[in-house]
């Protein structure tokens, strides 16, 4: 298992080898292999995970999605669910952790586990379906604007207007 450079990676970006980032690794490479697409460059994919979890991480590192490019959306639901779309194809495959699944998380130890999760095949673990999928818009550069209160710059779009002063969200909320 410590062979694969991408699960390497992955490892990497998380810090340490879970159960959690194993999880999110197998389900990404999934979707990938449904899609029949590599790792994203820009936002050819979409990602819009459910949970805030481990798992996200390797999601990030194997599809490309990234916040920073407005591909990878968290929608926390507390489930394990990866749904990825590519909008070359407008094709989208949902992975979904089966539940008993998690029972067997806390019996042993963590490595032990993602050990055992990664030798496991993908039916095992998943629920993986075809699904049609509305695609977020693409990422929108906007111009910025200088908050009047704490000078700092803020997104027009985020910006608010209160008592005639455009400010940021932070300010709006502590006026």
């Amino acid at each position: 298992m410590q062979n694969n450079s991408e699960l390497n990676e992955a490892i990497n970006f998380h810090g340490h080898l879970c159960p959690g980032l194993v999880i999110g690794f197998k389900a990404g490479q999934i979707a990938l292999s449904e899609l029949n697409v590599n790792r994203s460059e820009d936002e050819e994919l979409v990602a819009i995970v459910e949970t805030d979890a481990c798992s996200i991480d390797a999601i990030q590192i194997l599809t490309g999605c990234t916040a920073g490019k407005g591909n990878f959306l968290v929608k926390n639901y507390g489930k394990q669910v990866f749904t990825i779309g590519n909008r070359k194809t407008g094709q989208a495959v949902r992975v979904a952790l089966k539940p008993e699944v998690l029972g067997a998380i806390g019996e042993i130890d963590k490595e032990t586990r993602a050990e055992e999760l990664f030798s496991e095949s993908p039916d095992q673990i998943f629920k993986v379906e075809k699904i049609d999928f509305n695609f977020p818009d693409m990422a929108e550069i906007r111009d910025s604007v200088e908050c009047e209160i704490c000078s700092e710059p803020v997104m027009e779009t985020k910006a608010r207007l209160k008592n005639g002063k455009v400010i940021c969200i932070p300010c709006f909320k502590s006026e």
